[in-house]
């Protein structure tokens, strides 16, 4: 595929997404992309009937009076995409892997972004940085990135989310729509993705391939890891296999557990298979739900 196909295979899922959302929601998929309301402008002392929500109690704790927060109207928002390319996402039937779902995930919607939102921006990450542009606005710099998620081939072979998140945190100056479009397939990244959700607005992306939870009882089969380039021979059937798999399947629930924690949104989504439903419905709950009720779509892993 071409980056032309590329670009019509998109423009097309996000034409039915758009169909689906404008039919349900009355044509509200504009609002799902904007700005989320109020953001912080300066500090001034309290006046007689100032609402006592907005005083802000560490400045006032200083003992100089009593301080409350002034916020501006935030009309434009950034969103942010941060990409998982690791080796781990090649895995999947041909031209169906996880990192080609990945790429036409993203595509959709930086598409959608792009008409609706202020600026959008994304990097991608395996083991080291492969590609970052910064948030820029306009449909020149939409398109451009549309085009630089399509061309990516990772150098790196392994996997540092925690080093993706690091930079994510330090490259987002203000509040934005972050979609973190993973695998999840690594450690110790819990702590940097629980920062984000509590400084930006957080959607989770979790990409699986149904070999990596349902692989099926077959004895002893060659099993390819990407990310070492290594070939073992596993017992399929041995029910340490079997074990392995069931803790897989219990680290996808407790991703999903955290996501509610956090009051971030999560949407499960399986390589090659159809995901214009899963991005309907988390775009309709998005539209609707507050902060106080995060979304979760979930496929059966």
């Amino acid at each position: 595929m071409d980056i032309r196909s590329f670009l019509t295979h998109i423009v097309q899922l996000e034409i039915r997404i758009r169909k689906a959302i404008n039919t349900q929601m009355h044509g509200n998929f504009s609002s799902i992309f904007k700005g989320s309301g109020l953001e912080f402008s300066d500090l001034r002392q309290y006046h007689y009937g100032d609402d006592v929500r907005h005083i802000d109690w560490n400045t006032t704790a200083k003992g100089h009076g009593t301080f409350v927060k002034l916020f501006k109207e935030e009309k434009e928002q950034t969103v942010f995409f941060l990409l998982d390319v690791s080796a781990s996402q090649l895995v999947g039937k041909r031209n169906k892997s996880k990192l080609n779902t990945l790429k036409e995930v993203a595509g959709v919607l930086a598409f959608s972004a792009m008409q609706e939102a202020g600026h959008i921006g994304f990097c991608a990450y395996s083991d080291q940085n492969e590609k970052f542009m910064a948030p820029g606005a306009g449909k020149k710099h939409g398109y451009k990135t549309i085009s630089e998620i399509f061309k990516l081939e990772p150098v790196g072979l392994g996997t540092d989310l925690k080093a993706g998140l690091k930079f994510t945190l330090q490259a987002l100056k203000r509040k934005s729509l972050v979609f973190v479009l993973s695998d999840f397939i690594d450690e110790n990244y819990q702590d940097l993705l629980r920062a984000l959700a509590s400084k930006h607005d957080l959607v989770v992306v979790h990409f699986q391939d149904n070999m990596e939870s349902q692989l099926p009882k077959m004895g002893i089969v060659p099993i390819y890891d990407p990310e070492r380039r290594q070939t073992t021979w596993v017992n399929t059937s041995a029910s340490t296999f079997r074990e392995q798999l069931k803790d897989n399947f219990q680290a996808y629930d407790a991703l999903k557990n955290s996501c509610k924690q956090w009051q971030a949104d999560y949407v499960g989504i399986r390589a090659g298979e159809d995901f214009v439903p899963a991005l309907v419905k988390l775009f309709n709950v998005r539209k609707w739900c507050s902060k106080n009720k995060p979304f979760e779509y979930k496929v059966a892993f």
